[in-house]
């Protein structure tokens, strides 16, 4: 929907697939339905995430019709919420506490072939940390062995002129810096 060229915000130093530099977080949502068989296409590939030991701690609530929907709202924050209530899906990601060390970093992976997923199937995807945890954990039953790290809205992008004048302005892709910036050899440098 958007007329926004990638490649003016985003030059990669190194030769990457395409994919990474395509992938970013639209607020625009379109509230058309997403089918079965492309959503649950989207979470596969997050199932297929690798994770320490194979203990594929990842758990994954879903909201996909009116009455689930308005479920999640009511823990989103009002921030997020002027852009995503268009959104026809979202996912809480959770991660068992009780799977180890690396519960989080491997929900983090499932979360990013999730969006990658996405993005194959034609749809935008969008991250939101801006949500009252302890409210989704009660209003959706959450055991307290799970940690609660985001709600993602998933569904077809829409066109930036039906957002806010103010969201508008942030509907493009980020940058990012650069890789030396993140990156010593050796030993830790800051």
């Amino acid at each position: 929907m958007a007329n926004i060229n990638v490649q003016d915000y985003r030059k990669a130093d190194y030769a990457i697939d395409d994919m990474f530099l395509q992938r970013w977080s639209p607020r625009a949502f379109s509230d058309e339905e997403i089918d079965e068989e492309t959503l649950m296409s989207v979470l596969e590939a997050a199932r297929w995430a690798p994770s320490g030991s194979n203990k594929q701690p990842w758990h994954f609530v879903i909201a996909r019709n009116q009455e689930d929907r308005e479920r999640f709202q009511s823990f989103i924050m009002d921030g997020n919420r002027v852009w995503c209530d268009k959104a026809p899906a979202y996912v809480l990601i959770l991660s068992d506490r009780e799977a180890g060390g690396s519960h989080a970093f491997d929900a983090g992976t499932a979360w990013g072939f999730l969006s990658l997923q996405a993005m194959k199937k034609g749809l935008i995807t969008h991250a939101m940390g801006g949500f009252h945890k302890d409210q989704a954990r009660e209003e959706l039953g959450i055991p307290e062995k799970y940690d609660v790290h985001a709600v993602i809205a998933i569904g077809y992008q829409d066109e930036m002129e039906k957002l806010d004048e103010q969201l508008q302005e942030r509907e493009k892709p980020s940058d990012r810096r650069k890789l030396a910036d993140s990156l010593t050899e050796g030993t830790f440098k800051e």
